[in-house]
């Protein structure tokens, strides 16, 4: 029987404006690095099942963005757009990242459009998965999300009733990709419960009711992109819509869009062999570091 060498993500901790952070490593430091951004509920490993496959060509680093996963909560409550630039902006010198390649998801992708207008000499790619201007703001999605937010529970009398929660608001999630959110978005509590691994006070309160001085116009973001950028919108999904993703395209000739059709907001677990194919073709084709 063969040796299987697939890669296993390792696990590391930086600090970032002052916040214990945890990150997952794939792949060799002598690779091309890709660091990985997740969503506004998400976690690191979100990304394994990619991350494993890319492992053998580039260096993918993914953090838990603060609030979540095994990083710090924020006393402050800072779970704004610019507090997670700084954090990317402090993760990308402490890990001597002179150039990179971006990959983010909903929250994240916001993170990577802000992060790549400001710093063009350090990325030589950007992927964005399902977010563009005004996303967040306003539309189905945006709405969808707000009120998943505000119904979420505070935690679960049972690891089955969380897998039904989960199951409630992604009807057609995968097993796998149910199993790795149950076992990153929960630990046990007391009496027997479950409660979440995320700041979820602090995270709603920056969500539901947030400062309209901290909002971001992605707009001039997309217009200042100077590499090349893949825009990936899942078919079904309520978050981005087709006419905002044609519009990126129109105002910047260097984001190319794909649609993959029956996926929703979560493109990575809804078709991940899809994703997979798209974003391999698009770095390789790609200026992208060597």
């Amino acid at each position: 029987m063969g040796q299987d060498t697939t890669p296993v993500g390792r696990d590391r901790f930086v600090t970032l404006n002052g916040l214990r952070t945890h990150y997952v490593e794939w792949g060799d430091a002598d690779r091309p690095a890709l660091v990985m951004l997740h969503g506004l509920r998400s976690y690191a490993r979100t990304f394994e099942p990619l991350a494993e496959r890319l492992g053998d060509h580039y260096r993918v680093l993914a953090p838990d963005a603060r609030g979540r996963g095994d990083s710090d909560w924020d006393p402050r409550g800072e779970y704004y757009t610019e507090s997670y630039v700084a954090d990317l902006e402090q993760f990308a010198d402490r890990l001597g990242l002179e150039r990179f390649l971006l990959l983010g998801h909903s929250m994240g992708g916001t993170t990577t459009y802000v992060y790549a207008a400001r710093h063009p000499g350090r990325v030589g790619a950007v992927v964005v998965e399902d977010i563009g201007p005004g996303s967040s703001l306003s539309g189905a999605g945006a709405e969808r999300i707000r009120r998943e937010v505000a119904d979420t529970p505070g935690d679960f009398p049972s690891r089955e009733v969380a897998r039904a929660y989960w199951r409630g608001i992604r009807p057609k999630i995968s097993e796998d990709a149910l199993e790795s959110r149950l076992r990153h978005t929960l630990a046990p509590g007391d009496g027997g419960r479950w409660r979440w691994k995320f700041d979820l006070a602090g995270i709603a309160a920056a969500r539901l009711d947030p400062d309209p001085a901290r909002q971001v116009d992605l707009w001039p973001c997309v217009e200042a992109l100077r590499c090349p950028a893949l825009v990936v919108r899942g078919g079904r999904s309520d978050f981005l819509p087709a006419a905002t993703a044609a519009e990126m395209a129109r105002r910047n000739p260097l984001i190319r869009t794909v649609d993959i059709p029956g996926a929703g907001h979560y493109v990575h677990d809804d078709a991940p062999d899809l994703f997979h194919h798209h974003l391999t073709g698009f770095l390789r084709s790609a200026e992208v570091v060597r």
